[in-house]
């Protein structure tokens, strides 16, 4: 049934599916084998492997390099910073009293202050001038916005 098929071709294809499933299955770790599959696809198109045997080999060992070097990378690039957690239990109404850092300076009644609350960055509104770096704490939430001050 495969005998016809491009090896090239089945081993993009190949990639793409595992780069697909990381989407459905998160983890951070299918993705490394589907470049691993596109490694061997783009090795095998040019040449330097033939037989399954050898592309076998240069899918396993590129998959598990990859995996070994950028996922710990990749992790800390999909996380983000999180300046606090929520308890399961706890709801977004649940902000009051949490920390937040000041991302962009606020201004007493002016559009564009910003702060960021669990990883997110928040629109935020003070009744004093906080620059940017400062550690606040939240007062309340109206719809996205939230209320802070800061904390002495």
């Amino acid at each position: 049934m495969f005998e016809n098929v491009d090896p090239v071709l089945m081993w993009f294809i190949a990639g793409l599916i595992l780069a697909l499933a990381e989407i459905i299955i998160p983890g951070l770790i299918i993705i490394f084998f589907g470049a691993g599959a596109w490694v061997t696809a783009l090795a095998t198109g040019l040449g330097v492997i033939e037989t399954f045997n050898e592309q076998l080999l240069v899918f396993l060992i590129s998959s598990i390099v990859s995996l070994a070097l950028f996922r710990k990378h990749g992790q800390n690039y999909f996380e983000g910073r999180v300046s606090g957690q929520l308890a399961p239990h706890q709801s977004l109404d649940d902000f009051q009293g949490g920390k937040a850092v000041v991302t962009s300076a606020i201004t007493p009644k002016h559009i564009g202050g910003k702060v960021e609350f669990n990883g997110t960055i928040w629109d935020a509104e003070a009744d004093v001038e906080l620059e940017s770096g400062a550690t606040v704490q939240v007062i309340s939430r109206s719809n996205l916005t939230l209320k802070v001050k800061p904390i002495n």
